[in-house]
């Protein structure tokens, strides 16, 4: 737990990770941050098709509509947390020579969308009304 909130700290003092290790080569940091940009427009693109599946499918019953969109933002809102906490859990690996971190959050994003997206197909299949 500790070790979370320091990482959490450095999200807002992101110097503090120059005091750590010796400087990678800029291309590997640039790379990250390159890939933190990445996350940030994945979580852009779900925050935008949440409020999408909200504002533009209205004749959708309002508990499907409602669950489709809260599904899509609740994983922009994660994927944007993830982007920042990732970002710096490579800068720091990479300063101390360290392997970089593995995560599983890829994998339950790509499982996220899936669902969503094969709800979605049984909606415009099946055509759920809401009344």
């Amino acid at each position: 737990m500790k070790e979370f909130v320091q990482g959490v700290k450095l999200w807002f003092a992101p110097q503090r990770i120059r005091e750590e290790g010796n400087t990678p080569d800029y291309r590997f940091s640039l790379a990250n941050e390159r890939t933190f940009l990445a996350w940030i427009r994945t979580a852009l693109a779900l925050i935008g098709g949440g409020f999408a599946v909200d504002q533009f499918l209205p004749e959708l019953a309002w508990g499907v509509r409602a669950g489709l969109a809260l599904a899509l933002l609740a994983a922009g809102v994660f994927c944007s947390l993830r982007a920042v906490n990732h970002w710096v859990r490579c800068e720091r690996a990479m300063r101390r020579g360290e392997d970089l971190p593995v995560s599983r959050f890829p994998t339950l994003l790509g499982v996220a969308v899936a669902v969503v997206a094969v709800a979605m197909v049984v909606v415009v299949l099946f055509g759920w009304e809401g009344r």
